[in-house]
């Protein structure tokens, strides 16, 4: 399979030449200019390619702990944006969110710099590694983490200390670990973005397909292009692609595959039933083995867990470190997590599987796995005042919302569990606003905050408010109370009110609701005086 080229913005720089990954060196990049170097996705290229000897200067409207990180590591750092920043770069590198009237893009065109999208970044970067991406609408954050938390345990010094760019923080027993990691190893890690397409660029040694529910409908117009991308992106996988059987998107996929993908296949699935209907594929089943347990008391949260197992085949293990022995038999392999939610033992079943597969030890994958405190942001406990529980969770999209509250009813089944849900993107609440009434009637008590707009602008979608969702939520069997309140502080202040021992608050959203889990401990602690 040959590899694809750099391509750079379709319009933005007409002139540049496609430059072919496995024949381009990160030193052939030059002076390394981003523009939004402060932005999740951006800062992690950034530092991976400091860390490996490329100069890189960069953009952003503000400073933030990132930049600063970026600063202290090497990086020229501009608080504005602006064509004369680019003095020396000779490439300049820009993502989806960036429009085309942005000076710096601009100026890059005029001066005949060479132009390239994020996506293309780390498509060389997986050019140069064995290379691992996880897809999907959801659990794409979550399950990289893993992958990369799981292999940081692995025995072989090729696959300890992997390198890894992914769009959210690692809670780990040391503290909090920053997503982009240039490691010793010749593992790179990455999550893959499906939202602007430019994931099919992606040549990856495994695909991990966590799931395949329409989303981003605004780029691709429809659920069949939208699934279509995701079968392009599982034949670019040069070793394996791994998928969710419990999905029916992901199920769509795997049997849109050619004959030979499928043989090279692995589907992991909950369900005692599940057959593979004769496609040439391995099959690993999880087996369930005990609900997490509530621990409510302050500090003790980290200790529940969930338990299951995943029955291993003598295929998969084929490809494990040193192959079968002794050690190493097909059978059941215990796992336990300190994340909870059923959708979590189906995220470290994929991590699980991928570590194998790239040839670790399936004793030590396996026991690895509770070494993951979580990704930032992923049902993070923020901290507890009053015997409330305030958690912080990043979930935006109805399905993810419906996994968080029912992870919550598991790891708290006594608690009142109350939430505040920051809409983001004005098309997303307009195209599933019935999906999100629908999920947050699963609370208890639910505040629909002002929506997060990122790239999009209020006036296009003038008929799209917090109280969109709120009006179609359920009158009978729904929360005991729902609002929609377009401050999101006020709302923090008001839920906190609400609050008595042993309930729980959820902050929802991938915007700026995270600020709101410290409005609700300030406020809960005022109350206590």
């Amino acid at each position: 399979m040959t590899d694809s080229p750099l391509t750079s913005p379709r319009v933005l720089d007409p002139t540049s030449q496609p430059i072919n990954y496995a024949d381009f060196s990160l030193d052939q990049l030059g002076a390394t200019h981003f523009i939004g170097i402060g932005g999740a996705g951006m800062s992690v290229l950034a530092e991976i390619l400091l860390k490996r000897g490329v100069p890189v200067s960069g953009s952003d409207r503000q400073a933030s702990a990132k930049t600063d990180r970026l600063q202290a590591l090497g990086a020229t750092i501009y608080l504005d944006q602006k064509g004369q920043n680019l003095q020396g770069a000779q490439t300049v590198v820009w993502s989806s969110a960036i429009k085309s009237d942005n000076p710096e893009i601009q100026e890059a065109s005029r001066r005949g710099l060479r132009i390239l999208h994020r996506s293309d970044i780390l498509a060389l970067l997986m050019a140069h590694s064995r290379s691992v991406t996880v897809a999907g609408a959801h659990g794409k954050t979550t399950t990289s983490a893993m992958i990369a938390q799981i292999l940081q345990s692995a025995s072989s010094s090729d696959l300890h200390d992997p390198s890894f760019a992914i769009g959210g923080s690692i809670r780990t027993d040391q503290g909090t670990v920053d997503g982009g990691h240039a490691g010793g190893g010749t593992v790179f890690v990455a999550e893959a973005d499906e939202s602007d397409g430019s994931f099919e660029k992606y040549h990856p040694s495994i695909a991990v397909i966590t799931n395949v529910e329409p989303d981003h409908l605004d780029h691709y117009g429809s659920a069949a292009a939208f699934q279509q991308a995701f079968v392009d992106h599982a034949h670019h996988a040069l070793d394996h692609v791994i998928l969710c059987g419990d999905d029916p998107g992901a199920l769509a996929v795997l049997k849109s595959l050619n004959q030979e993908a499928l043989h090279h296949a692995v589907v992991y699935t909950t369900q005692e039933d599940f057959s593979l209907a004769g496609l040439p594929a391995t099959l690993v089943r999880i087996e369930q083995e005990e609900t997490a347990e509530a621990q409510v008391e302050s500090g003790q949260q980290d200790q529940a867990a969930e338990s299951f197992s995943l029955l291993l085949p003598a295929s998969l293990l084929a490809q494990s470190e040193g192959g079968p022995s002794q050690d190493v038999l097909p059978g059941r392999y215990p796992v336990k997590l300190r994340v909870p939610g059923l959708h979590n033992a189906r995220n470290a079943a994929a991590a699980i599987i991928c570590s194998i597969l790239l040839g670790m030890n399936p004793h030590q994958a396996c026991q690895a796995a509770y070494t993951f405190y979580g990704a930032k942001r992923r049902f993070e406990i923020r901290g507890v005042e009053r015997a409330v529980t305030v958690v912080d969770d990043y979930a935006h999209h109805p399905t993810e919302i419906v996994a968080l509250l029912k992870a919550a009813r598991r790891r708290f089944p006594q608690s009142k569990i109350r939430v505040i849900f920051q809409p983001h993107l004005y098309s997303r609440t307009f195209y599933f606003a019935q999906q999100f009434a629908d999920a947050l009637s699963l609370a208890d008590d639910v505040m629909v905050t002002g929506i997060f707009p990122a790239r999009e602008k209020q006036e296009d979608w003038p008929q799209v408010s917090a109280d969109t969702i709120v009006s179609l939520m359920k009158k009978e069997n729904g929360p005991e109370f729902s609002a929609s309140i377009d401050d999101m502080n006020q709302a923090g202040r008001l839920m906190a009110s609400h609050c008595g021992p042993g309930d729980v608050v959820i902050t929802v959203g991938a915007g700026s609701i995270t600020s709101v889990a410290d409005v609700v401990l300030s406020e809960l602690k005022k109350q206590a005086m």
